[in-house]
């Protein structure tokens, strides 16, 4: 359940129960014992994971959970007390604990069925890489570092042999996550690592440089816009990352990002996204926004309309205020009515939905370079270096039905809604 970066916990955890020679089915019938990687985030997450959970039970009835609500052991085992075992976030050591003891691992096999980059979650041709754990900052709606920790980021050689070994297998695209990426490395100091013998510093750059070196395309998710991030737009211009950051924003209030504890100031964003797009022209820009904080006023809201006119951002998601149990925000005062957080929300993602078509037609009669998703009849399903996938938009290629997932391809786009791209392969 939920976000990338439980998405590559459950690839560390498949990897292991492979690598011990155990079998992985695909039907709860089929399976001796089912493990949940759940989420906590927000409430409707909480009670996805919850119903997931109960799901396994009724048709499997031996269940292990994992993940980021299991660090609220006791709520778990309030509404599924039958629950074999329950362990908190990226806790691959007890999750394979937990599997030994309930069921214990089949006999020695003498090799590997693991292939070296692991077991992928992931169509062939992109993975996600996840280069840190836990995050430093204390967001007043966020209860993900009482869940995760405090940032613990992986050293670099690490994070390079694993990236070096999935493009080996044959992935096109790296997508870089963390829970704040562009603080890779400030917890140890930037220590030096060393890769294919050479020493590298653990920071964000000289990671992004690395990677650009593997052939891959590599998008950034994740990005808090610290100043030291600049140094990374120089590497989009030159084509060595792709031009695409997402970096969560929360807010365009100084008074609600101040009461959010977020790490950086409306208008310095602004000015610094002004100075991103002169250097680079085509970079994308890609972020997310709560609506009905806790004290939003009408005030406080229309400076967040103001704040994405003014930012044109290329991809944007939103959500209301969800008082998370946990949440330190949930003490502040001016709870905003449901009916209201809804309004706001409707209306923001109108007036997001006007920049975003505004900001796609700009782009029919232009050339892109695509890569291929899926491939049907009428052609191809891929996207472009604006589109991460599931998340962002899509381009869809007329007449590319010889293309295989995995592809990358030459396009014109010939058509724009609000999301998407139409487009014809052209020669080149």
């Amino acid at each position: 359940m939920g976000c990338p970066k439980a998405l590559v916990d459950s690839e560390r955890i498949l990897t292991q129960i492979r690598a011990e020679g155990y079998r992985v089915v695909s039907s709860y019938q089929d399976a001796d014992l089912v493990v949940v990687n759940t989420c906590g985030f927000i409430d409707a997450a909480v009670e996805e994971s919850l119903d997931a959970i109960g799901e396994a039970l009724s048709q499997n009835g031996r269940v292990i959970v994992t993940g980021c609500l299991g660090a609220d052991d006791g709520r778990i085992r309030k509404t599924h007390p039958s629950v074999l075992a329950v362990t908190g976030p990226h806790a691959y050591e007890e999750v394979m604990c937990a599997i030994h003891e309930h069921l214990p691992p089949p006999h020695d096999p003498y090799a590997s069925l693991v292939p070296s980059q692991g077991v992928k979650l992931t169509p062939r041709h992109y993975a996600y890489l996840k280069i840190s754990e836990g995050c430093n900052h204390r967001c007043t709606f966020c209860i993900i570092p009482g869940m995760r920790g405090d940032l613990v980021s992986r050293p670099i050689g690490e994070v390079m042999d694993e990236a070096e070994n999935l493009v080996k297998a044959g992935v096109r695209e790296l997508l870089i996550i963390a829970q704040d990426t562009s603080a890779y490395g400030v917890d140890e100091g930037y220590r030096t690592g060393f890769w294919r013998g050479r020493p590298l510093k653990s920071n964000i750059q000289t990671l992004a440089e690395a990677l650009g070196e593997l052939g891959a395309w590599v998008r950034l998710h994740y990005v808090y816009p610290y100043p030291h991030v600049d140094a990374l737009i120089p590497l989009m211009a030159e084509g060595k990352i792709l031009s695409y950051l997402d970096m969560p924003l929360q807010h365009g209030s100084p008074r609600i990002l101040k009461a959010m504890r977020r790490p950086a100031a409306a208008e310095k964003v602004l000015e610094r996204i002004q100075r991103w797009r002169a250097q680079c022209p085509d970079l994308t820009l890609r972020s997310t926004f709560i609506v009905g904080f806790p004290g939003e006023t009408e005030e406080d809201f229309e400076l967040l309309l103001e704040f994405i006119e003014e930012a044109m951002l290329d991809r944007v998601g939103a959500f209301a205020y969800s008082p998370v149990e946990g949440a330190a925000a949930n003490a502040l005062p001016g709870a905003v009515p449901e009916a209201v957080k809804q309004e706001r929300l409707e209306r923001f993602m109108a007036r997001q939905a006007e920049i975003s078509a505004a900001r796609l037609q700009g782009k029919i009669g232009r050339r892109l370079q695509v890569l291929v998703d899926e491939v049907g009849e009428a052609g191809a399903t891929a996207r472009s270096i604006s589109d991460a996938p599931e998340i962002d938009g899509l381009v869809f290629v007329d007449g590319a039905c010889n293309a295989r997932p995995g592809d990358f391809l030459n396009v014109e786009v010939i058509d724009a809604d609000a999301h998407d791209l139409w487009a014809k392969i052209v020669p080149g």
